[in-house]
């Protein structure tokens, strides 16, 4: 199999696993499934995280984003019926509702004062009046999409 090959299995299981359970798998979890050497599954993800398909934690290998879905915890709790998860963003939390294609309650706060906000997305549309608003023009979010 050669790297591309790698590349595509190793990002679909990736997001099958996030898709199933709410958060990107640790590379064991890859390396046990796909049955691959953690060398090559680390090289992969870098790879992977090279083209902005994922973000890598900085201090290690592991899997930080695989957007919309985050392996940490955030401000953007996204709650579903089958399970709870983080978005990375507010754009990735409402992404979780299109990406699964399913009714979502999102639980945050404003970003400007703090006051706490929970909304909605039912039947693809958002329950709520307020702004989303975007500092750093959307060309630019990979320059440090962490802070972003």
């Amino acid at each position: 199999m050669n790297s591309q090959q790698l590349d595509q299995k190793v990002r679909q299981h990736v997001y099958e696993v996030a898709l199933a359970t709410g958060t990107p798998p640790a590379i064991s979890v890859v390396t046990e499934a796909l049955g691959i050497a953690r060398d090559q599954a680390e090289a992969s993800l870098q790879r992977l995280a090279g083209a902005h398909v994922l973000v890598l934690q900085p201090e290690g290998r592991e899997i930080l984003m695989a957007a919309p879905f985050s392996a940490v915890p955030t401000p953007f709790l996204v709650r579903t019926p089958k399970y709870s998860c983080f978005g990375n963003c507010i754009w990735d939390a409402l992404g979780v509702a299109a990406m699964l294609q399913m009714d979502v309650w999102i639980d945050t706060s404003c970003q400007d004062c703090g006051t706490l906000m929970s909304l909605a997305v039912r039947s693809g549309a958002v329950s709520h009046d307020g702004l989303v608003h975007f500092a750093i023009p959307a060309r630019e979010w990979w320059a440090d999409i962490v802070f972003t």
